[in-house]
């Protein structure tokens, strides 16, 4: 039997389960890797501009995604990216949505401290930084709708979470969302919050993984999510397995709050369909990738 391959996605729950035993309590033969597109990526790209502030177009659109992730393969028996994105693809046949759980994240839209903009409205017009076709893309547009019409909506591709607090350190954001592990890392260095982006996460598991594997991950990670509820400032030491260096000497982790929390209710019928029909409303995706498989073949234990 192959070992079940689990992404961390820079989180807490997976390295208390690995670390206090409860993936071996549950019988799971696992090993944990972590998905780069989150984590740590070079800066090459993302230097601060000689003498100036940011200016439209000093980075390009990056159109490599979390969907592309999963378009691609992702080498996991199970891992995780903003719903959205999961239901997409899942509808698309890149693997099925695990249907039996799903977390939430911190996340925000951040400016830098000296920024004058100061309110949603604020950012009509304005390049905020997200990753394509990932979290931070469907969550800003969400997140900007009540303040504006949708043609004042201006997005920038500008990568990973990791590309994205470069590009705000070194002046190339104008404004930026990130979530989870970012949002501490802006909220700590001083830079503002415009607007609360808090968002859906889901699990994808490609075919042929056993279910059963599955339940007894997410039995680990059950006890996992209870240590964090109780007393988070134990574990935030893990933080540091998933920064890059040059993000970690920046900051204290000891100072995180507990980031993404496992709900464990089932993702339903109605959040599937509602989702997708948001996403192709927005015409996010062309027709060819947006995918029509019904909930009951796109979602993992269907409720």
């Amino acid at each position: 039997m192959s070992k079940f391959i689990v992404n961390t996605h820079s989180r807490l729950q997976e390295w208390i389960a690995d670390s206090k035993g409860y993936f071996t309590d549950e019988g799971l033969d696992y090993e944990l890797t972590q998905h780069n597109l989150l984590t740590k990526q070079a800066p090459e790209n993302f230097k601060a501009p000689a003498g100036g502030s940011a200016t439209p177009n000093q980075v390009a659109d990056n159109l490599n995604g979390a969907f592309q992730t999963y378009e691609k393969g992702r080498d996991a028996s199970i891992s995780c990216a903003c719903h959205w994105t999961v239901n997409m693809a899942a509808s698309a046949s890149h693997g099925r949505l695990w249907g039996e759980a799903y977390s939430v994240s911190p996340c925000g839209i951040f400016v830098p401290p000296d920024s004058t903009i100061r309110k949603p409205e604020d950012l009509a017009g304005v390049d905020v930084h997200v990753g394509y076709q990932s979290g931070s893309h469907y969550t800003t547009i969400q997140a900007l709708e009540p303040f504006m019409p949708a043609d004042q909506i201006k997005l920038k591709f500008g990568g990973g979470p990791s590309d994205r607090v470069d590009q705000l350190l070194n002046g190339l954001a104008p404004a930026a969302t990130v979530f989870g592990m970012q949002y501490y890392i802006m909220e700590q260095l001083g830079f503002r919050k415009i607007a609360d982006n808090t968002f859906m996460i889901a699990a994808m598991i490609p075919d042929g993984v056993d279910l059963e594997d599955v339940r007894k991950y997410y039995r680990a990670l059950r006890r996992a999510q209870a240590d964090i509820d109780l007393m988070h400032q134990q574990y935030t030491h893990f933080y540091s397995n998933e920064l890059p260096e040059r993000h970690a000497k920046l900051v204290d982790v000891r100072r995180f709050g507990p980031g993404e929390r496992i709900v464990f209710e089932p993702y339903s019928r109605a959040m599937y369909e509602d989702t997708h029909r948001w996403v192709e409303e927005r015409h996010i995706f062309t027709e060819d990738k947006a995918g029509h498989g019904a909930y009951e073949d796109s979602v993992a234990c269907p409720v």
